[in-house]
């Protein structure tokens, strides 16, 4: 008897502890949000738009059966993200969900005028958002524009966006992918300011948003990397393109993969490097007073290309090149540092890495350290660069070519 009503007392302890699914969410009765874009409207508030998964339409897609797009949009407005997200419910079936949304866009406009920072409070607030969303800036165009588009190959467009970001910056060095935890870092580091890709419309944003535009061999309108933008207090303030934009992702130490293309004699771009492995180190230290920044960056990779009559086999010729590898790779770093400076745009960290090493001098210049130190700051860029392999040729094919015609 007694063990009996040990028992019973042991059943009636689990019945009230394991809840079982109290919490659960059925997935018919959800609304899973890809991709959000934010934009502010002439009146003042923010438009939420949202690029909503059909499920049913895109495995439909990819067996090429369905005619349906991929993802529907919906729209809304309100004084707040929240009360926006909010509205939207009201013409949606299902209860919107976040947890599976990758990518949020945000207007430049909304960028410039009046910054990121409290959108970034808002959404670090929610608990179903993930800060490892990735975030990009709308180079030139409308967030609900770069939402709306509908993208071949890969069939919901947030997952292009994506993709696209992390195989550019693993063979070009232009971009980065950047989620909200990297961007709030960032932002909160001493004397440090946030790095986001862009991403452009190339084409009518009409015809971006038509199934039909899908069932082209070349469609109208497509989504593309576009530059990066640079913050200053939360706020937009200049884009990074072309070299600027590589250099200042060597010096983050980020570069994955590029290739650099130098002169040789008087052809223009005549040699192609392609980076395997790369490392750049920064140190500051304070001369007579003032700070002194230096960058190194030690750089190995194989030769790609070679246009010219070059017999690589001499060891005094891959010296050459890899003199002229390093100088092209140096020209883009001090690039980079001049527009950032010309900017008052503290995007390397400089201050940060002066704040770790020197602390009592940085409580001294951080007040003035964008406006007044970072502009004038002596940098000195040192950079080394290797070639290990130089493919199945050593020999240029152009070189045997000479040879023969003599």
């Amino acid at each position: 008897m007694k063990h009996k009503s040990l028992f019973l007392l042991l059943m009636t302890i689990m019945m009230i502890l394991l809840t079982s699914c109290w919490s659960k969410k059925e997935l018919t009765d959800l609304a899973i949000v890809s991709a959000m874009g934010i934009d502010k409207t002439k009146d003042g508030r923010y438009e939420l738009t949202l690029q909503i998964i059909n499920p049913g339409n895109v495995a439909g897609l990819q067996g090429g059966g369905s005619q349906s797009p991929p993802v529907t949009i919906y729209s809304a407005s309100g004084d707040n993200l929240v009360e926006a997200s909010r509205r939207a419910s009201a013409r949606i079936s299902r209860r919107l969900y976040y947890a599976h949304t990758n990518l949020v866009v945000i207007g430049e406009k909304l960028a410039r005028d009046e910054g990121i920072n409290v959108l970034i409070d808002a959404i670090d607030r929610d608990p179903e958002f993930r800060i490892t969303t990735s975030l990009v800036i709308a180079n030139q165009s409308s967030a609900a524009n770069l939402v709306k588009a509908l993208t071949p190959v890969d069939k919901i467009p947030a997952n292009k966006i994506m993709k696209t970001l992390e195989f550019t910056q693993r063979k070009w060095g232009e971009n980065l992918k950047v989620s909200f935890q990297e961007v709030m870092k960032d932002l909160e580091s001493p004397g440090g300011e946030a790095l986001i890709s862009g991403f452009r419309l190339v084409g009518n944003p009409q015809q971006a948003k038509k199934l039909a535009n899908l069932q082209q061999s070349a469609p109208e309108a497509t989504l593309r990397a576009s530059g990066i933008a640079v913050f200053r207090n939360g706020k937009l303030v200049d884009w990074l393109y072309n070299s600027p934009a590589r250099g200042s992702v060597w010096i983050l130490d980020k570069i994955q993969g590029t290739d650099i293309n130098v002169d040789w004699k008087e052809k223009k771009e005549a040699i192609a490097y392609q980076t395997v492995r790369q490392k750049t180190n920064v140190s500051v230290k304070m001369t007579k007073g003032k700070p002194h920044v230096s960058v190194h960056t030690r750089v190995e990779g194989d030769l790609g290309e070679v246009e010219v009559p070059l017999d690589i086999r001499k060891p005094s010729a891959l010296k050459e090149i890899e003199k002229a590898i390093g100088r092209e790779i140096k020209k883009e770093l001090q690039m980079a540092i001049k527009q950032a400076q010309s900017d008052k745009v503290d995007i390397f960290g400089f201050g940060g890495a002066l704040e770790r090493t020197r602390p009592n001098q940085w409580e001294k210049l951080k007040s003035e350290w964008d406006d007044v130190y970072f502009p004038k700051l002596d940098v000195d860029v040192t950079v080394e660069a290797y070639i290990r392999r130089t493919g199945l040729r050593n020999k240029s094919f152009l070189s045997s070519v000479k040879e023969k015609q003599q």
